[in-house]
């Protein structure tokens, strides 16, 4: 059964933003990812995003990039939407991964701000449509001015709205009152992509959200939506809150360290992170274990 979509929900409302397993060498693994991807799937996920941030992108060659969305499709294709992450600093290189995301099976592109250069607002809008006119896939794009240093304005993500291919945004900016006002004007599908704002951006008009913590609980990511969108905003403020000691967790240094070491203490596939991303020492891993433990995570 090929995965659910709607215009207003295109890649579904949970995905989780996914890691890249390795082995103990630092090589890719493929069968830990296909593993990991069918896990989160049977766990609540109707859409993945593989080649993020998460899934340490920057340090992944472009044939292992292809390889791992090949391998993800093979695995949950039928059953969830799988999002290749083609953005980097450079159009050209970008289009390029978009095109081969595109062969490999994806279903949808996550496209993040130019990073580092700090190009005008007109360079966005030209790097953004420039990735979606290069194929036919849908596109979300990824808006964290944290870490790219330059945010999308308002009147931007209007004009990127009617591209045809254009179709989503994933928000780790961190400003619920322009968060609104992009939501009211764009049309665009509005994910979270900062686990501790899920609740307060559904609020505001969200459909779902990009996951880091979904490696750990997307049962209750899932409980979560579904008790908001059925109006039971009650049930999704307790689920909220309940998570709060997991938002906090796993974020209290880099994220792609503190999931693998989750994933470590719980025995899921992920094996170690490449350099310059380095494992937490023994007592952050006991603080992440007292986190996790504190949010309801059973280790």
């Amino acid at each position: 059964m090929a995965p659910t979509s709607t215009p207003r929900t295109p890649f579904g409302r949970v995905l989780t933003a996914m890691v890249t397993p390795f082995t103990a060498d630092g090589s890719l693994d493929l069968d830990a990812a296909q593993r990991l991807a069918a896990h989160l799937v049977d766990a609540g996920n109707d859409g993945l995003v593989v080649n993020g941030t998460t899934g340490e992108s920057p340090t992944t060659t472009d044939s292992e990039k292809a390889d791992l969305v090949r391998a993800v499709v093979e695995a949950v294709g039928d059953r969830a939407h799988v999002v290749a992450g083609a953005g980097t600093n450079d159009t050209r290189h970008s289009v390029h991964l978009a095109r081969e995301a595109e062969k490999a099976g994806a279903s949808g592109l996550l496209v993040v701000t130019p990073y580092y250069s700090k190009p005008p607002q007109e360079g966005l809008y030209q790097h953004f449509t420039t990735i979606a006119d290069a194929g036919d896939l849908p596109v979300m794009i990824y808006d964290i001015p944290g870490r790219s240093g330059v945010p999308i304005n308002t009147e931007t993500m209007i004009r990127l709205a009617e591209h045809p291919r254009i179709v989503a945004n994933k928000d780790a900016k961190g400003d619920l009152g322009r968060a609104s006002w992009a939501i009211a004007t764009t049309g665009l599908a509005w994910y979270s992509g900062d686990d501790m704002l899920n609740l307060p951006l559904l609020s505001v008009g969200a459909v779902g959200f990009v996951s880091v913590v979904g490696h750990v609980v997307s049962p209750e990511l899932r409980s979560l939506v579904d008790a908001f969108t059925s109006g039971d905003v009650t049930k999704a403020s307790e689920i909220h809150q309940k998570l709060l000691p997991v938002f906090t967790g796993m974020f209290r240094t880099q994220g792609v360290m503190t999931v693998k070491a989750a994933m470590a203490a719980q025995g899921m596939p992920g094996g170690p992170v490449r350099l310059p991303l380095v494992g937490l020492t023994e007592d952050e891993t006991e603080q992440l274990k007292r986190d996790l433990v504190a949010g309801g995570v059973q280790l």
